[in-house]
């Protein structure tokens, strides 16, 4: 049962079909991830061929794990702090499913950003960054399954700047004008389409304003990008950059690094074929010999080669066991590994050292110093290309 089936693509490029196997006995709006549902045992979720099928059940949240003790410290920041609980908003009928979704927890999770970027050896910063910690009142009117709306988004341009400056300053705001209104019956089925409308929106105006100079600007911009739906994530991506999670695993007692997101490079199959269907082609593993990602906002002169603005988009409920989240560019992926920058932001997170601050907390100048080191010695490491780190702080 495909329920975006009604659904129009942004374009006709085949989409990649990994993971629809793992549809099960309920249908699933995002089927290569395991429901929200905590009733599962982690048993019964690696049954599918599942994007997070490794990860512990929800319902195995410990209060006394290390990662359930930081978070008792973190509170909501902002406008969220103050959110109706499931229970308040029941209206005596019988609670949906919908809601069981977007509210799994009774308590709606505090997000609070934080990022460092480097220019590294590169000669201009192409990098760009977007924290929106709540965004719930320019969303509104909103339906009542949602109380809290967050954004996070890192975009790693080449070519030039304006394609990630662009898409910086103009995707959430196109988001927040096509973000559902009102009472909806599928809340993950309108978020979705609301994401690649966004997305190719965005697009669509960027290389409108690029044909437009003379001579046209030929830039181009990864995206990542977390919208944050109570305590539901939805992640959205472009080309190479990522978005991670950290949470912790209670069987081995250790934190683990949770991939959020699929990139998008030619050397795929699913990617080339696309690409060489449209009447491009792959040499020495770019797009013409060339451009290094398969999809991308901007980068005109190679859309009618089979490169993409349609985003793949994943959905990740949060958990009690759930740190941080770190999106990054691929300048700090080409000399940390996933495990590796989640185990050096965790060792920031407990050195207590870190001076605070005069008008900060403890816990935001170790969340700042974590991503401060950790783009610092992406440079150290020799990573030449531009860095930007962000984390996002989870917390109670």
């Amino acid at each position: 049962m495909d329920l975006f089936g009604d659904l129009p693509e942004p374009e006709p490029s085949p989409r990649s079909t990994a993971g629809r196997e793992a549809q099960k006995k309920r249908p699933l709006l995002f089927d290569d991830l395991p429901p929200s549902s905590s009733e599962k045992s982690g048993k019964d979720v690696q049954k599918g061929s599942l994007l997070f099928d490794d990860l512990p059940p929800a319902s195995s949240a410990d209060s006394g794990s290390p990662a359930s003790q930081a978070s008792q410290g973190l509170k909501s920041d902002g406008k969220g702090a103050k959110r109706k609980t499931v229970e308040e908003e029941k209206n005596g009928s019988e609670e949906l499913v919908e809601k069981k979704v977007c509210k799994d927890s009774s308590v709606i999770f505090g997000l609070k950003g934080y990022v460092a970027e480097r220019k590294g050896e590169r000669e201009e910063m192409q990098d760009a960054h977007v924290i929106l910690n709540d965004i719930t009142e320019e969303c509104k009117p909103l339906s009542s399954l949602i109380s809290r709306v967050s954004y996070f988004a890192v975009f790693d341009g080449h070519g030039g700047v304006r394609a990630s400056k662009f898409a910086a300053q103009n995707l959430h705001q196109n988001l927040i004008r096509k973000f559902p209104k009102g009472e909806v019956i599928s809340v993950e089925k309108t978020v979705k389409r609301c994401l690649l409308d966004t997305f190719k929106h965005t697009d669509e105006e960027f290389l409108k304003q690029a044909s437009s100079q003379k001579p046209a600007w030929k830039d181009g911009s990864t995206a990542t990008c977390v919208l944050a739906v109570d305590n539901v994530l939805y992640i959205a991506n472009l080309g190479d950059s990522r978005a991670i999670l950290c949470r912790y695993n209670e069987e081995s007692h250790r934190h683990a690094a949770l991939s959020l997101s699929k990139e998008h490079n030619p050397t795929q199959y699913e990617e080339r074929m696309r690409i060489q269907k449209a009447g491009g082609n792959v040499r020495d593993g770019r797009v013409l010999g060339v451009l290094e990602v398969s999809r991308s906002i901007g980068d005109g002169q190679y859309k009618r080669c089979g490169v993409t603005s349609v985003p793949d988009i994943k959905r990740c409920q949060l958990t009690q066991n759930d740190r941080f989240i770190m999106l990054a560019c691929d300048g700090l992926f080409k000399v940390f590994t996933p495990e590796e920058a989640v185990t050096f932001i965790l060792s920031c997170l407990e050195d207590e050292k870190i001076q605070t601050r005069e008008g900060k907390s403890a816990l935001d100048a170790r969340y700042e110093a974590a991503c401060n080191r950790l783009a610092t010695k992406a440079v150290q490491r020799g990573s030449a290309d531009n860095v930007t780190v962000m984390v996002v702080r989870i917390g109670k």
